[in-house]
């Protein structure tokens, strides 16, 4: 599916800088090196373990006028993430920010979930991201500039029943952010987080396609704005924001975009 460069007034906001975005081959990872690429940015789109995937993405991000180059990693492994930062910067330049968007979501039921997918679960959302902090601050710091974006969830700051592991690695990683600004912000970094909510991706399809709809009734009831799902683009227009010079005094924070969804009960 090809997707049109949109006619923005604000266009090449980014130009010239190099973004290196983790799940930048499917949903809002994706709708974000769209959006930022649209932008005048050089896009490095990273996938798991697809590269032709990323290739893809990249592929039609380069058809429409944009530059971008597809990679793939497994963030679980710190080695093949730092093999990633070098071959990125080799092949687009120094990074000047960081988009941690890949994550895994599934549920897992106290006493009955096999302790490999809780592994999987806390090695991709939070070890993941720790990986690629570690192999791009390096650079930022020399340079003494830099913008980091971690991607956490509404489910960061409110429980889910059933989803205790995803939740703990979101809340985990909303106070990461928290504990990184006050390390990196004296380098000139701004790294900050996104906690969005029920967002119409890949990863939660099988929620929008629940069959007798009693799961999608519950959540509705739970979203004051009476939106279901916010969109991918709406997502992507949050993180432009974050990299924007509006957001220069920005450290450490979370921005919810959850449709009010974690604001409280009924």
């Amino acid at each position: 599916m090809t997707h049109d460069v949109e006619s923005n007034p604000d266009s090449g906001s980014l130009s010239g800088q190099v973004i290196l975005i983790t799940g930048g081959s499917s949903g809002i990872g994706e709708a974000v090196a769209r959006r930022f690429a649209r932008e005048g940015a050089n896009v490095a789109v990273v996938a798991s373990a697809n590269l032709a995937k990323a290739g893809a993405v990249a592929a039609d991000i380069n058809r429409q006028g944009g530059k971008a180059a597809g990679f793939a990693c497994d963030v679980r492994d710190a080695q093949q993430v730092s093999t990633l930062v070098a071959a990125v910067e080799e092949t687009l330049g120094p990074i000047d920010v960081l988009v941690n968007a890949a994550g895994v979501f599934y549920a897992t039921p106290i006493g009955g979930t096999p302790a490999a997918d809780f592994d999987r679960m806390v090695d991709i959302n939070l070890k993941g991201v720790w990986h690629c902090i570690a192999a791009v601050v390096p650079g930022m710091i020399a340079r003494k500039r830099g913008k980091i974006i971690n991607f956490a969830s509404t489910a960061g700051v409110t429980g889910l029943a059933a989803f205790g592991a995803y939740c703990a690695t979101k809340a985990a990683l909303i106070m990461l952010t928290r504990a990184l600004a006050r390390e990196l912000a004296p380098h000139g970094i701004n790294i900050n987080a996104l906690a969005p909510g029920n967002t119409a991706t890949p990863m939660n399809e099988w929620v929008r396609n629940d069959p007798d709809g009693a799961l999608r009734a519950t959540m509705l009831k739970l979203t004051p704005s009476g939106v279901l799902f916010s969109s991918v683009e709406e997502i992507a227009g949050a993180a432009l924001f974050l990299v924007s010079p509006s957001a220069r005094p920005m450290h450490g924070a979370t921005l919810v975009i959850d449709e009010g969804f974690s604001t409280g009960l009924f």
